[in-house]
């Protein structure tokens, strides 16, 4: 496939991306569809400019998305009255953060390291800093917890940088757009868990 098709392929999945963060902001069970077309089309993408943590991600945000729609979906029907699309949101313990913070760090300087030593990767531990937070922002967005929005506002700012270094620049403007909607998401969930 040429370099046009990819093009087109990535601002398909830009597009996706763009209503699937929309749809999270405003806690919609829906975001799911939007977010497991965008990723699907994203392996390959990532895939044609040697970002393999990033591709392999992708597959992981597959069954994330997945397993993240089926939570979703069971706690609205088992909080919601019929009148809203929302599922309930909460915090994580002190501690907890510590261990995610902790965990997440481990992953990620891990699979920099092994995308250094076996691969020819074009950024290895940037790469896979990125998909070392971005799979704890996954797990804590399926379990509803606000923190997940921190951790995207900076996995937003450091993808920025990495998608121009790799000239992804649909890509890079759709996670400026996904910088400035997790801050709105931090902001909404931040409201919701206090009400």
């Amino acid at each position: 496939m040429g370099e046009s098709w990819y093009s087109t392929l990535e601002w398909v999945a830009a597009a996706l991306g763009l209503v699937n963060i929309v749809l999270l902001v405003r806690r919609s069970v829906w975001n799911y569809a939007f977010g497991m077309a965008m990723v699907a089309i994203y392996v390959f993408v990532f895939l044609e400019k040697r970002l393999y943590a990033e591709s392999g991600l992708q597959v992981f945000f597959f069954a994330a998305q997945g397993w993240g729609w089926w939570l979703w979906a069971k706690s609205r029907r088992a909080h919601s009255k019929g009148e809203r699309d929302e599922v309930p949101v909460g915090w994580l313990s002190p501690f907890s953060r510590i261990v995610w913070a902790l965990v997440t760090a481990a992953l990620s300087l891990n699979l920099g390291w092994a995308m250094a030593r076996f691969t020819n990767a074009a950024m290895p531990f940037a790469d896979s800093a990125v998909t070392g937070a971005s799979v704890a922002a996954q797990i804590l967005l399926g379990l509803r917890r606000t923190e997940n929005w921190v951790l995207w506002i900076a996995i937003d700012v450091a993808s920025v940088a990495l998608y121009i270094n790799r000239g992804l620049y649909p890509t890079a403007a759709l996670y400026v757009g996904f910088l400035v909607l997790s801050v709105l998401g931090l902001r909404e969930w931040m409201k919701a868990g206090r009400a």
